[in-house]
């Protein structure tokens, strides 16, 4: 159970306070309801470089790092397709500087070409040594475009291509900071060692003052439902042949979501799941084989992702999984299976409850959701579902006609 209160400023910032006097430390946590699935086709990566900006210095700060690491603090954030993420941990008798620092970027982040163009070429940096450089490191690259045709989230938080990090424009950045970053589209959680009426009294001197800014109304448009297989073949320099099929799957608000985790368990979490016991330990088809979802705010994807033995063909292997999705899909699960996997849903949630940060993260990120409250009752809805609704989450996901696939062959094998 994660208590917490509420409170909103004028500006339209929602601000979340967990109370913890059994530690010294405290944590400012603030989402940015942007990802890149609010950019634009042809100015893709925004939303990351954007990250990246935001440690830039702003007006009144030239340097993020420096007065943080003087007050004992340490800071990050992520970027993803529908959110952006930025937090700082601290002693909490120091917890002002982190207001202070926050307020200021998000007022008046810097915009100097400097900043800008150093920024950038960190991003390029990032782009080539995960994405172009490594083995199976564009996946997300081919597989999004080919399993998504209108939606944004055909483009991976990275940008679809380098060259619309290179060619980012002061004013096309400065004009996504306007959309997007302002209080009205932010969540702010204060965690640790604080009292509400404190970090009221910090939030109304820091935050308050800042122009709400124009709302932001999301309007994206929405996949037509796939009636047939899409396959692409990438013929490169790769330890393993290896595929990636992507099924559409519900929205992360979804009813049904919590059945479509728990089915990805069900198929490759850990040495008793089907997908390893029966492709990888009997069969020997696969060195490495999973199954996980997205969890996108939008439709997501279900991912089933497999690098071949030696000698296995692509036919085989591929065939195999196909028999263990149509066998989850046509017979419920067992009791047991079920069980296991509830049972580490469940203590992956209560795990995460002993960790400040984490605490603050997942309030920000289900009160972005609809209600901070829902966090305590999460469990309950994956305790509610039985192996019926694992089967229909099967039935309904696993066809043929609705499945796109990746596959990686090794250059030689051309």
């Amino acid at each position: 159970m994660v208590d917490f209160n509420r409170f909103t400023l004028a500006n339209g910032l929602r601000v979340l306070v967990h109370e913890d006097d059994t530690t010294p430390m405290a944590v400012l946590n603030i989402v940015y309801d942007v990802g890149a699935r609010d950019e634009e086709e042809g100015k893709t990566g925004f939303a990351h470089l954007f990250e990246h900006l935001m440690f830039g210095g702003s007006v009144n700060i030239p340097s993020y790092d420096e007065p943080l690491q003087r007050v004992g603090g340490e800071n990050n954030a992520f970027t993803s397709n529908d959110i952006t993420n930025y937090y700082i941990t601290l002693p909490a008798t120091n917890i002002e500087t982190a207001f202070w620092l926050e307020s200021d970027r998000m007022l008046s982040l810097a915009f100097s070409e400097k900043s800008l163009e150093t920024q950038r070429n960190v991003v390029c940096e990032e782009f080539k040594q995960r994405y172009l450089n490594q083995p199976y490191g564009d996946v997300w690259l081919k597989l999004r475009p080919l399993a998504y045709q209108k939606h944004p989230y055909r483009w991976a938080t990275i940008g679809q291509d380098l060259a619309q990090i290179e060619n980012a424009s002061m004013e096309d950045v400065k004009a996504f900071f306007k959309k997007h970053y302002n209080p009205q589209n932010a969540i702010l959680v204060v965690g640790g060692n604080v009292k509400t009426a404190d970090v009221k009294v910090l939030a109304e001197k820091w935050f308050a003052p800042i122009p709400s800014g124009d709302k932001y109304l999301r309007d994206l448009p929405k996949e037509s439902v796939q009636t047939v297989e899409r396959k692409e073949t990438v013929i490169t320099n790769v330890p393993l042949n290896a595929f990636y099929m992507a099924f559409k799957m519900p929205a992360r608000r979804d009813a049904d979501y919590q059945a479509y985790d728990l089915l990805a368990d069900i198929l490759s979490q850990g040495q008793s799941s089907r997908l390893y016991n029966s492709l990888l330990k009997d069969q020997q088809l696969f060195s490495d084989i999973h199954a996980y979802i997205t969890s996108s705010m939008d439709e997501g994807l279900f991912i089933v992702e497999g690098k071949l033995s030696e000698g296995v063909s692509m036919e085989d292997a591929e065939a195999a999984v196909w028999v263990e999705l149509n066998k989850i899909a046509g017979e419920e699960v067992t009791g047991t299976e079920l069980t296991k996997v509830k049972n580490k849903s469940e203590s992956i949630m209560v795990f995460a409850e002993m960790s400040l940060l984490d605490k603050a993260m997942n309030l920000a990120y289900y009160e972005l959701l609809g209600d901070a409250s829902d966090l305590n009752t999460e469990i309950d809805k994956y305790l509610a579902v039985d192996a019926v609704k694992i089967q229909n989450a099967a039935k309904k996901t696993f066809v043929r006609e609705q499945c796109s696939t990746l596959y990686y062959l090794i250059s030689n094998n051309a």
